[in-house]
């Protein structure tokens, strides 16, 4: 037996037991835990160094971390977590000053978490959930928000964004529920017996959320040698040339508002993409319009599983049709055949932030007309769902006006898939007590944005293209 095997033998011995945060991630980072206000959940829907005691990994290794969680066979975390240690004491020889600074990097995760990133010690800190939530969105805008083009995302940044999440993700491991199942003796006799495994939501959407995170970052890696390169917006004038290369900037997309003056500019040769460039373009387009699709709905149904802050009730008008004006009240009230288009249309929202505001006009109203039925709760529940509607009168005109209300809010968020979240949307975040929620949803929320974003990179590429095939 060699020194590095009796020293882990020694560390059990003594009950020293690693939490697999400990084990895969040592990045001494501490930016994605800071604090941040309700206004931080305003996130786009669609929209940092390695550490000295990371473990290098080749890209084989990577893909397994990426991977889909294996809930066959399902042991206890600990006993994983020493496993892998003691693997990496064999394999690096991780010396007592490695082993006591990965140990105070577990001390002081640890610690954030149970203070709930109140360094006064007040109790005044956010919940678990929340801090969690933090956490992972710190860490996406870390990790990708200067990460605006077409390309590979950097080495050690892909390092990272593995690193961390599969620490903050590994908290899934310990929340399971328990069934009943049954148990064959020595003696032939048979008894019935309550086994834990992984909740239901969790073991359905945690493995698919981590195979689209898998397929993002292959998206961004198929990118490395492209026919377009990139200048920065404002840069250089778009009538410019570079020397020697009669190569032109075009403007991007229209859809591309004054605002995010700051996004690269695609460019490209005066004879455009190659017919073997547009093609890998549009099925890479598709893919990531897929994910972002998957995303979107796996999100959408966590924050439906989510309790209404009784705040949020509250806070609601008294009046629906004083929420949305007398306009819309109208069109959604006399129309004999409801159509969302049609009124979205007829109002010509001009930004995103007109949307917003529809948005949190129309679900203050739709909670408002359910409350007037005595539907006081959120839909989350579909056993719940059907027993109510049983006991509703379909024709009341309060029940006409909330189903109307879903349409049109459903039909704003599609037509607007950049929206930032609503005001309920962010309540429920924020007042969410339920880590393995947090979790579903913060990660499922960053996805969606990363996704929507490689959608836009891809169709700017593409519309200059077809913008200099035009010019010819």
């Amino acid at each position: 037996m060699d020194s590095s095997t009796s020293t882990s033998d020694e560390k059990y011995e003594m009950g020293y037991q690693p939490s697999p945060s400990s084990v895969d991630q040592t990045d001494n980072s501490t930016a994605s835990y800071s604090v941040m206000s309700v206004e931080s959940f305003a996130y786009y829907r669609s929209n940092s160094g390695a550490s000295a005691f990371s473990e290098h990994t080749d890209d084989n290794s990577c893909s397994e971390i990426a991977s889909p969680i294996s809930w066959q066979g399902l042991k206890s975390p600990t006993r994983i977590a020493l496993s892998r240690l003691g693997m990496r004491q064999l394999n690096h020889g991780m010396d007592e000053e490695v082993m006591d600074l990965e140990l105070e990097l577990m001390k002081e995760r640890f610690s954030k978490l149970l203070l709930g990133q109140d360094m006064s010690g007040g109790g005044k800190g956010v919940s678990s959930a929340v801090t969690i939530s933090n956490a992972i969105t710190n860490l996406y805008a870390s990790i990708f928000g200067q990460h605006q083009r077409l390309e590979p995302l950097q080495f050690d940044k892909k390092m990272m964004w593995k690193r961390e999440m599969n620490c903050l993700l590994s908290v899934c491991d310990y929340i399971v529920e328990f069934s009943p199942s049954l148990q064959h003796l020595k003696d032939g006799t048979t008894i019935e017996v309550m086994s834990s495994r992984p909740r239901s939501d969790i073991y359905i959407n945690l493995p698919a959320l981590r195979k689209l995170d898998a397929i993002l970052l292959d998206i961004l890696e198929s990118f490395q040698e492209t026919e377009f390169w990139y200048a920065e917006q404002g840069s250089i004038s778009a009538k410019s040339t570079r020397s020697g290369s009669f190569r032109k900037i075009v403007q991007p997309q229209p859809q591309r508002k004054e605002e995010k003056w700051w996004l690269p500019v695609p460019c490209l040769s005066p004879d455009g993409l190659s017919e073997k460039s547009k093609k890998h373009l549009r099925q890479k387009r598709d893919r990531a319009n897929q994910i972002h699709k998957a995303a979107m709905a796996i999100n959408s149904s966590i924050l439906a599983e989510m309790q209404i802050p009784e705040s949020y009730m509250a806070s609601l008008p008294k009046s629906g049709k004083a929420s949305v004006g007398d306009t819309i009240y109208r069109h959604m009230y006399s129309a004999e055949k409801f159509s969302p288009d049609h009124l979205l249309d007829s109002l010509n929202l001009s930004s995103d932030l007109e949307a917003l505001e529809l948005a949190d006009k129309v679900e203050a109203s739709m909670y408002t007309w359910r409350r007037k039925m005595g539907m006081t709760h959120s839909k989350s529940s579909w056993d719940m769902v059907k027993d109510l509607m049983s006991d509703i009168d379909r024709t009341d005109k309060n029940h006409i006006l909330a189903e109307r209300a879903e349409t049109l809010l459903f039909c704003l968020k599609q037509r607007y898939p950049e929206l930032s979240q609503t005001t309920l949307d962010t309540s429920k975040i924020h007042y969410n007590k339920d880590v393995g929620q947090a979790v579903l949803e913060s990660y499922s929320r960053v996805l969606e944005g990363l996704a929507f974003n490689i959608v836009a990179w891809i169709d700017d590429v593409l519309f200059v293209d077809k913008t200099l095939k035009n010019q010819e």
